[in-house]
């Protein structure tokens, strides 16, 4: 616990109090992720929009121009003839009655869940298991199609979700913290830029508030907000 603390204050040490480029940030997150595994890079974003409001819940997808820096795990729930297309795509589990009951089950040893239009009447009555697991596929994000094959090699590639939580905050895995810097920050531009375009029409004042990037066993870096403004 000693040495844990003694590494967590030289993280903080390189570190400032103010706010910080991309370029400035992603270059202090390096320095100051020195755990023995490479540490995740996320992104949180305060936006100001009331999650309530239907019109203001902010999702979406981004396809990360340099991934995540791990492996995703990818059901794909289909019938025949769409289950050969999800394997040749390089789904890591392709099926339908048989995972359908593994779900209900408690099984989601999984990232992403792949559908078929026609396979959500099933898999819809299972919200309870998948919902709380931010897993249950949805036409918006590109995870209810009939062109499965598509899907799976975008998520695989780098294809991320997310939507905005009851407090106003989105959360997201950017990268990792063995990235070149110039990656990192490339990545970092893709997620703000796809957020700035998702703004709601109905959202009123500051829509990007504070945005905080961390590895995961550092303290966290703002980036100044002038900054996403320009890009």
């Amino acid at each position: 616990m000693r040495k844990q603390s003694k590494r967590l204050k030289a993280a903080a040490a390189v570190i400032e109090r103010k706010t910080y480029s991309v370029a400035e940030a992603v270059k202090k997150i390096k320095e100051s992720a020195t755990a023995k595994f490479p540490e995740s890079v996320d992104i949180a974003v305060r936006l100001g929009v009331d999650p309530k409001k239907a019109d203001q819940a902010v999702r979406g997808t981004v396809a990360l121009p340099h991934g995540i820096g791990k492996e995703v795990r990818v059901l794909v729930i289909a019938k025949p003839p769409k289950d050969e297309e999800a394997r040749a795509a390089g789904a890591d589990h392709v099926g339908f009655a048989d995972y359908i009951e593994k779900i209900k089950g408690g099984w989601t040893d999984v990232d992403v869940i792949v559908a078929t239009p026609d396979s959500m009447g099933e898999l819809g009555k299972l919200g309870k298991i998948l919902g709380p697991r931010g897993l249950m596929p949805n036409p918006k994000s590109g995870t209810v199609t009939m062109d499965v094959g598509k899907a799976v090699k975008e998520v695989k590639a780098g294809k991320i979700e997310f939507r905005v939580e009851k407090a106003g905050i989105l959360h997201a895995t950017i990268g990792k913290a063995n990235f070149g810097a110039e990656k990192l920050a490339e990545n970092v531009h893709s997620f703000l830029n796809t957020v700035v375009r998702l703004k709601p029409a109905s959202a009123k004042g500051t829509y990007i508030k504070s945005v905080f990037l961390s590895a995961t066993m550092g303290p966290s870096v703002e980036i100044d907000r002038n900054e996403i403004a320009a890009h």
